[in-house]
């Protein structure tokens, strides 16, 4: 199967936020340049025969709209020059409310980006400098009708709830006003304390506390209930959209097929193998100058991974995962390899069975790994399903 999506990866900040353990680093302008330069020479390592038709294109951060507007447009004639964009259907760039100027605009506008994706995480001033981040909720206002200027309407707006001290009603504070912008796609995710971050130091140091679990639990309801009060489809565990404004390059991922990644940090998935590009920028450009690729680990998938991963992926998704389409893509029933884990999730209520098609419910998604992990496969069972006796 061809890829038909890319990821493109700009690990620049002006401000390095306290929970972020993306691969990134404080924006220098001669550091990004350079880098630029070597993107585009990664690119070309995978893409000879250009430009190459694809349908979804995702620039994400880090912060790529931390670049000065020259920057863009050269990262936008990289793109141009490898890939057809005359044919992309969605081509998404992450920006940060405040930090992008109207040169920005005009450029995506041009060269053809279609959706953009803004970081605002809350909104709510306090917060946001507890945080880190450096627009007020005041930019957002001004981001938005700079972007509907230039005919950027499809805007999707990202949060963080569960933030330290956050009540219930704080974070519906946020989604009613961010709900009154009217946008066509918003998403939301529960804050995680990754290591090697500043919330993580705090944690250790029991200095940061996040609210009780099930506080947490009575966020994400909130969330999906206003949202689909909204007229909003509840279409993946953390998203939300307007109906045909489903994140189509995210898509890919949750449908497990193959896709391009290029920078610093970034994850692919090609020819069955999954790779991971080197983080520290300063690497990563080492190993371009040296005409090397910058994968630092690969790993092929075998069946029993790409099955579990087809599990994990589809259940994000509302719709689930299609017994029909499972049987197309490997040749037997899930029913056939599942059907005690899918008997058991169903009498805690977590899984839901409808027109052969299982997906989870909304407690099934609060518990969302747990779920996950019921569909790992030990060893013994896969030998023995797939042994020569085996009906499968």
């Amino acid at each position: 199967m061809e890829a038909r999506a890319v990821y493109i990866h700009i690990p620049f900040c002006h401000e390095i936020c306290h929970y972020c353990d993306f691969a990134k680093m404080y924006y220098d302008e001669e550091t990004a340049d350079q880098y630029l330069s070597s993107l585009h020479k990664e690119i070309g390592m995978y893409i000879e025969n250009g430009p190459l038709e694809v349908d979804t294109i995702y620039i994400g951060g880090g912060t790529p709209t931390s670049l000065t507007p020259p920057q863009l447009e050269r990262l936008f004639e990289t793109i141009a020059f490898y890939f057809n964009t005359k044919f992309v259907k969605e081509w998404t760039i992450e920006a940060n409310p405040g930090e992008f100027q109207e040169e920005h605009v005009q450029l995506m506008a041009k060269y053809g980006v279609n959706r953009v994706s803004l970081g605002v995480q809350v909104l709510d001033d306090d917060y946001l400098q507890e945080l880190n981040r450096i627009h007020s909720v005041a930019d957002v206002s001004r981001s938005v009708e700079l972007l509907k200027q230039y005919g950027l309407t499809n805007i999707s707006m990202d949060f963080i709830y569960a933030l330290p001290n956050q009540s219930i009603d704080h974070f519906r504070r946020t989604l009613e006003q961010a709900l009154s912008y009217d946008l066509p796609h918003y998403s939301s995710y529960a804050l995680q304390i990754e290591p090697k971050t500043v919330f993580y130091m705090r944690y250790q140091k029991g200095q940061l506390t996040k609210p009780p679990e099930e506080d947490e639990a009575a966020m994400f309801h909130t969330l999906v209930d206003l949202m689909e009060e909204h007229g909003l489809n509840h279409y993946e565990i953390s998203n939300f959209s307007k109906p045909g404004y489903e994140s189509k390059h995210n898509l890919t991922y949750w449908a497990n097929v193959p896709y391009y990644a290029f920078g610093a940090g970034a994850h692919g998935y090609l020819n069955d193998e999954r790779y991971v590009n080197l983080r520290p920028v300063n690497h990563y450009n080492d190993y371009i100058q040296n005409d090397t690729k910058p994968v630092v680990h690969r790993e092929p998938t075998s069946l029993k991974e790409q099955i579990e991963e087809e599990m994990f992926l589809g259940l994000r998704r509302q719709s689930g995962v299609s017994d029909e389409e499972f049987q197309k893509r490997y040749g037997f029933s899930l029913f056939d390899l599942y059907k005690e884990e899918i008997d058991r999730l169903k009498q805690k209520g977590w899984l839901s069975h409808e027109n052969n098609r299982i997906a989870l419910t909304r407690d099934g998604m609060l518990f969302g790994n747990d779920a996950f992990a019921s569909f790992l496969i030990d060893d013994s069972t896969w030998n023995k399903k797939f042994s020569i006796d085996s009906p499968i």
